[in-house]
C-alpha cells in the first residue's frame, strides 16, 4: 500500500505547472511551494506536469528542478520525478557506473524487484543509456556475486502461487546437500535454485528445510556464503517472505548509528513510496519499536525533511 497522499480535489497538470513556475520566478526558489506539489501527486501526473512545463514554457522540468534545488533535496526530487521503472534504470546506472561504484545497491534493486519489473528495468536501461545492464554488472561485480546477479536478471521465474511440492523438497536437499551437510560450499546449487525458483518456491523451500534440517534457509545461507553474494541471497530470500520487513531492516540500517545513509534512505523511500510504503512502516515499528516518520525526523533537516515526512504520509 502507497502512502502518497493526493489531495482530494486534484489541480489540473497545468495549473500545477503555472504554480511551480511561480514558485521559481524571482530571487531564489520558493522550496516549499514545490515539494507541496510535487510530493503529493502520482507518476502519471507527475509526467503531465512535465509535459505541460514543456508545452506552455519550453521548459525541461527536470532540468529546472537541477538548477534551483541543491544536495539531498535535489538528489530525492529528481529520482521521485521519474516513473519507477526509469527510476530504478538510474539508480542502477549511478551504481554501476559512478564515481562511486555501490554494488549493494544495485543488489538490493536487482534482488527485490519481481521478474516483470527485472523485464521493464532491463529495456529501459538500454534504451536510456544505450548499454544493456547485464555488460556494466560483468565489468563492476566479481565471483559468485556476479553470476547470482547476471543469472537473476536473465532467468525468467513465475510470479503466481502454485508450487510443486515433490520440487520443493527435493530442492531443499540439494541446498542441504550443497552447503551445511558438506565440507565448503557448492555455490552453483545456491545460484541455480535462488535464480531459477518464484518467490513462493523459496518461501515453501524454505518452511520445507526447516521442517526438515531444523534451520531456516536464511540462517544456512548466512553460515555457508558471505560478503555480496551473501548479501544478494538474503536479499532474495527476505523479500521472497516479506518484502516490507527487509526494507525496514535496510531503512533500520541506514539511519543507525553515526551519521545517516542518504543515498539508501532515498531509495528506499523514493522508490517505495507507492507501492507498500505503508507496510513497511508497520514493519519498522513493529520491529524497532519507534516510527519510521520519527526515525526520519530526527536523521534529516530542513526541505529535505520535509520532502521525504511528505511521501511517508502521516505518522499514524
Amino acid at each position: 500500500m502507497s502512502t502518497l497522499t493526493v489531495p482530494p480535489v486534484l489541480p489540473s497538470p497545468r495549473d500545477d505547472a503555472i504554480l511551480l513556475y511561480r514558485a521559481f520566478k524571482g530571487f531564489g526558489c520558493d522550496t516549499e511551494a514545490v515539494i507541496n506539489i510535487i510530493a503529493h501527486r502520482d507518476a502519471t501526473q507527475r509526467a503531465m506536469i512535465q509535459h505541460e512545463c514543456k508545452t506552455m514554457y519550453s521548459e525541461d522540468l527536470l532540468k529546472r528542478l537541477a538548477s534551483e534545488l541543491t544536495g539531498k533535496l535535489e538528489t530525492a526530487v529528481l529520482l521521485w520525478m521519474h516513473d519507477p521503472a526509469s527510476r530504478d534504470a538510474i539508480i542502477l546506472k549511478q551504481s554501476l557506473t559512478g564515481d562511486f561504484v555501490n554494488l549493494e545497491s544495485a543488489t538490493d534493486v536487482i534482488c527485490s524487484r519481481t521478474p516483470s519489473q527485472i523485464q521493464t528495468v532491463k529495456q529501459i536501461y538500454h534504451s536510456m543509456f544505450g548499454m544493456y545492464v547485464e555488460h556494466d554488472i560483468e565489468r563492476q561485480a566479481s565471483g559468485d556475486h556476479k553470476k547470482l546477479l547476471l543469472a537473476y536478471l536473465s532467468t525468467p521465474r513465475s510470479e503466481g502461487f502454485e508450487v510443486d511440492r515433490v520440487v520443493v523438497e527435493k530442492d531443499a536437499k540439494d541446498l542441504f546437500k550443497a552447503g551445511e551437510k558438506k565440507w565448503g560450499t557448492d555455490e552453483k546449487t545456491f545460484i541455480r535454485i535462488f535464480s531459477e525458483r518464484s518467490r513462493a518456491h523459496l518461501v515453501a523451500i524454505d518452511s520445507a528445510y526447516h521442517s526438515m534440517y531444523g534451520n531456516s534457509l536464511r540462517k544456512a545461507v548466512k553460515n555457508e556464503t558471505s560478503g555480496k553474494f551473501e548479501l544478494a541471497l538474503l536479499t532474495i530470500i527476505t523479500c521472497a517472505k516479506n518484502p516490507a520487513k527487509y526494507f525496514a531492516k535496510v531503512l533500520y540500517k541506514a539511519m543507525k548509528g553515526l551519521g545517516t545513509d542518504d543515498t539508501t534512505l532515498i531509495r528506499v523511500i523514493v522508490t517505495r513510496t507507492e507501492i507498500d510504503m505503508q507496510y513497511i512502516k508497520a514493519e519498522y515499528q513493529k520491529k524497532f519499536k519507534k516510527s519510521l516518520n520519527d526515525a526520519v525526523h530526527s536523521e534529516t533537516s530542513g526541505h529535505y525533511r520535509s520532502f521525504l515526512l511528505s511521501l511517508l504520509g502521516p505518522s499514524h
